[in-house]
């Protein structure tokens, strides 16, 4: 898959799907060609124009004035030596010099994908895989930098990280490195990319892209509700399934940046890594830093194309153990039934609700440790709060394995209360700066995961637990963006690096305890989709979409999560009407459409039910278990968008296109309203399918479709279809 031409001085990686081809330049230096749609040889007519661009600088061994990095499309660009455009790296030398220039020196090609030690990192069989190490030097500085691409047989797209390594005598800091860059020739783009809010995770917004330069980053210690590590460039007239379009997924928890340069000759770069604010890694000699994975992806056929690529890349070779392409069970928390105000007889009147309609795991959420019984106190204190239940917590697990059903826990393990037994022990345990009082939160501060010590801590306090309590199931929470980043350990010119060295810590944590308890099922959470990124699915095969599990609100956030993340990552829930968050009130049939499209889950009091809507829950608990590997696992996509009017729409088909669910969803009544038809995708145009006694074909569905029933009252109304082909004797 990977090929060099030494004539042309051109590495081509290619599978069926797509190639790209890279380009050593005179002087070494390292041009990108291009990437795309697969290309059978390339011939080398596409070398970068000579041209004499006005004040654009020549490197010095240059041999005339037509050459010059300012405008040269690179494969990894620094600047202070010709390049004024937007860098993927910044080091700064022991003489105070920002300069560097990395130039070509080796190259291997390795059957499979080295390992990225401590980070989250795709993966699959080595017979699948190559990786490109593309090595260059700063013989003046000393320093190495490498360049990894990484292509799998069965997909398209590329897996590109870099590492520098420091091989001179003196130490260097490094400012930035990014883990990809790309630049494309020029052409008209537009961006697709995915801000929010707490409890507005993930919007998709639209814009094109003009002369100069948007940054999309975070700084919050976590990938965040407010920009999520995700973009797209696609063509202008793109849609869901027409157009090409280019996705940069970073595989990394905490800030982030990805920056887009549109430059005087209309060439766009894209650069996307760790957030270069404040950061600055000491790298010692004979050390290396290593940035995290990038994964850049293509479409020909738009942007479901685009996801189901990234669906089933992320299905397939990044989430690991397990839960990987495992149906995950139906599940109740008692968060918004209870809040902290539970006792035994509670909860046992829930479980017997949940196991009466079907439901197969029950969720203890906040309030069961230290002297838990508000949010003011007890975070770091992960022992059972005395007394709270009668049989005590291993107690009620074994009731509730009793009645048949699986039992899971709610943690927040980063975090401390002031009022606790932790940091009355150990107040220097914190995220602070010295002489200045942390900021609060939430009533509550974030632990320096840096440490060893504060991780050694936790470790035992959770394997206590989880060795005395029979644990299916761990929601894994993290409720406030990280302050006073300054770490009591570190030297002081080492507080550059306290954001990544506390993802790292954290990686390592759950490295560690996943392993040892690989058949807890963990659910990642941040205040909800705070911390919904590809690098935590690594550690954990499912994530909280968000704290707002109003059916409507969930209608944008699904949507715009579905881009780039799997359905089976997004944890959906029926909650209480009115909604907690919107106070909106819509019926069990939409809230149930809305939870199905993702992981399907219970959040409300189930003893507070009437035995209408007790039925109605069964029904949508027992088509769901029916048609779950579908729902959790088929082939995704998009059909209307709530961006763009008052509808909704996808569907789920079967791998083998013999079967397909589809949900429909109108926000808002209309008088004298048009007719709605909805054009089916990605079902078997030879076949003929049935829905509600009526016989479909395929290419029927998808060319001329189907109207949905004009008669649907009232808002927030809702249509799901089941197509199923029928046997050719049928």
């Amino acid at each position: 898959m990977i090929l060099f031409d030494k004539q042309l001085n051109v590495f081509h990686l290619s599978n069926d799907q797509i190639s790209y081809l890279i380009q050593i330049e005179e002087g070494g230096n390292v041009a990108h060609l291009y990437f795309g749609k697969k290309i059978a040889h390339y011939s080398g007519g596409y070398r970068y124009p000579r041209l004499d661009r006005s004040f654009s600088p020549n490197p010095p061994d240059s041999s005339d004035r037509l050459f010059s990095l300012d405008t040269l499309m690179l494969e990894f660009p620094g600047n202070g030596f010709g390049d004024f455009r937007e860098a993927a790296y910044a080091i700064r030398q022991s003489d105070g010099s920002r300069v560097s220039h990395f130039v070509f020196s080796d190259y291997q090609i390795q059957q499979g994908k080295p390992a990225l030690a401590g980070l989250p990192q795709t993966h699959g069989a080595d017979d699948g895989i190559e990786t490109l190490i593309l090595s260059l030097k700063d013989d003046v500085a000393g320093l190495e930098l490498q360049l990894f691409y990484t292509i799998f047989e069965d997909a398209a797209v590329i897996v590109r990280s870099s590492k520098v390594i420091n091989h001179g005598n003196q130490p260097v800091t490094i400012e930035q490195l990014a883990s990809q860059a790309l630049d494309f020739p020029n052409r008209p783009f537009d961006l697709i990319h995915l801000p929010g809010a707490w409890a507005k995770e993930r919007q998709v917004t639209r814009e094109p892209i003009n002369r100069g330069i948007k940054r999309l980053d975070c700084k919050r210690g976590s990938s965040s509700h407010q920009q999520n590590p995700f973009a797209v460039l696609l063509e202008p007239n793109a849609t869901e399934f027409t157009g090409e379009c280019f996705g940069f997924s970073l595989l990394y928890s905490g800030n982030h940046e990805t920056i887009i340069e549109k430059d005087p000759y209309h060439q766009t770069r894209v650069i996307m890594g760790i957030n270069s604010h404040q950061f600055a890694w000491q790298l010692p000699p004979t050390e290396s830093f290593q940035a995290p994975e990038a994964v850049i992806a293509y479409s020909e056929t738009g942007l479901n194309q685009l996801s189901a690529t990234y669906h089933d890349f992320y299905d397939e070779h990044l989430i690991r153990g397990k839960y990987k392409k495992q149906e995950r069970p139906i599940l109740i928390n008692n968060w918004e039934a209870t809040y902290f105000d539970f006792n035994e007889e509670k909860l046992d009147a829930l479980v017997d609700e949940a196991k009466e309609l079907g439901i197969e795991l029950f969720v203890l959420d906040d309030g069961w440790f230290g002297q838990r019984e508000d949010d003011q106190t007890s975070l770091g204190d992960w022992f059972e709060n005395e007394g709270k239940l009668a049989s005590g917590l291993a107690g009620f697990a074994q009731k509730v394995h009793d009645k048949g059903l699986q039992f899971g826990l709610w943690l927040e393990p980063e975090m401390v209360s002031g009022d606790s037994e932790l940091n009355r022990q150990h107040p220097d345990w914190l995220l602070q700066v010295p002489n200045r009082k942390p900021a609060l939160s939430r009533s509550q501060y974030v632990l320096d995961f840096s440490r060893q010590d504060v991780r050694d801590h936790l470790y035992q306090q959770l394997t206590q637990l989880f060795d005395t309590v029979a644990i299916d199931y761990i929601k894994w929470d993290m409720n406030r963006s990280l302050s006073d980043v300054y770490s009591l350990l570190l030297d002081p010119a080492q507080q550059g690096e306290v954001a990544h060295r506390y993802l790292l810590g954290l990686y390592e944590f759950l490295e560690k305890l996943t392993t040892a308890y690989p058949t807890i099922l963990f659910e990642g959470c941040s205040g909800g989709g705070g911390r919904f990124d590809a690098g935590f699915l690594y550690y954990m095969p499912q994530i909280w979409t968000s704290d707002n599990t109003d059916a409507i609100a969930r209608l944008k956030i699904q949507y715009g999560t579905s881009l780039v993340y799997p359905p089976s990552t997004m944890g959906a829930h029926v909650s209480a009407i009115p909604n907690h968050q919107t106070q909106r009130t819509t019926d069990l049939a939409i809230r149930g459409n809305a939870a199905m499209s993702g992981l399907l889950g219970y959040e409300l009091d189930l003893t507070q039910l009437t035995a209408e809507e007790k039925a109605q829950i069964k029904e949508q608990i027992t088509f769901y278990k029916k048609h779950r590997r579908l729902l959790q696992l088929g082939r995704f996509a998009r059909l209307l968008s709530p961006y763009e009017g008052n509808d909704a729409a996808w569907l789920y088909v079967s791998p083998d296109k013999k079967e397909a669910i589809v949900f429909y969803f109108r926000v808002l009544a209309e008088a004298s309203a048009p007719l709605v038809t909805l054009k089916l995708a990605g079902l078997d145009p030879d076949l003929t399918y049935q829905s509600g006694g009526e016989s479909f074909g395929g290419d029927e569905l998808m060319q001329l479709g189907l109207y949905i029933d004009p008669h649907l009252a009232g808002d927030y109304a809702t249509q799901r279809f089941h197509f199923v082909a029928k046997a050719p004797h049928e």
